[in-house]
């Protein structure tokens, strides 16, 4: 059984506003609409998020036939550090605004039952290799809550960039006290 608990809190959107960033920093890169983006960004939020850049199109282009490695490179960076960035440019904050918003995202797509597919923290039981631990993945979204995990096929770059962000999440997770 699959259960996605939809609480109004950062961490079950963290995946996604780390996608709605990576899209808005690559629709900046290149002069075009951030709807015409389509992009993941999969594990923990912060410095170990893994940005997939095999499944980055924009309007059905591969992102690699647009920009050279080095430009998707600093976008990789600037996403996994964006938090930082805003929080910089605001100097009061901003943990309120991306978070609102993809929380907003996943509640429409349960409660008008959209099925979306979306980047959320699941609990995994043997996804991609994880298990005992919460962690973004693509998920559908639809009357049933968490409908089904996604799994994709990884390259070896983002299966071992994944296994590093999960150890980061456990390490995180290894903090909490009850």
């Amino acid at each position: 059984m699959i259960v996605l608990s939809v609480v109004l809190d950062t961490d079950l959107s963290r995946a996604l506003l780390d996608t709605a960033r990576y899209r808005t920093f690559l629709a900046e890169a290149l002069d075009v609409s951030v709807q015409d983006i389509q992009a993941m960004v999969l594990g923990g939020h912060g410095d170990t998020m893994v940005p997939l850049v095999s499944y980055t199109t924009v309007s059905g282009i591969p992102i690699t036939q647009l920009l050279d490695k080095a430009k998707l490179d600093k976008i990789v960076d600037r996403t996994r550090n964006g938090g930082a960035e805003i929080v910089a440019f605001l100097k009061t904050g901003s943990a309120y605004y991306a978070p609102s918003s993809a929380t907003v995202q996943m509640v429409e797509s349960i409660v008008l039952d959209q099925k979306r597919l979306l980047p959320c923290a699941a609990w995994l039981e043997g996804e991609y290799g994880l298990s005992g631990m919460y962690c973004g993945v693509p998920c559908k979204l639809g009357k049933n809550g968490l409908e089904q995990i996604v799994e994709v096929q990884l390259t070896a770059d983002e299966k071992a960039a994944l296994k590093k962000s999960a150890e980061a999440v456990k390490q995180t997770m290894a903090t909490v006290t009850l």
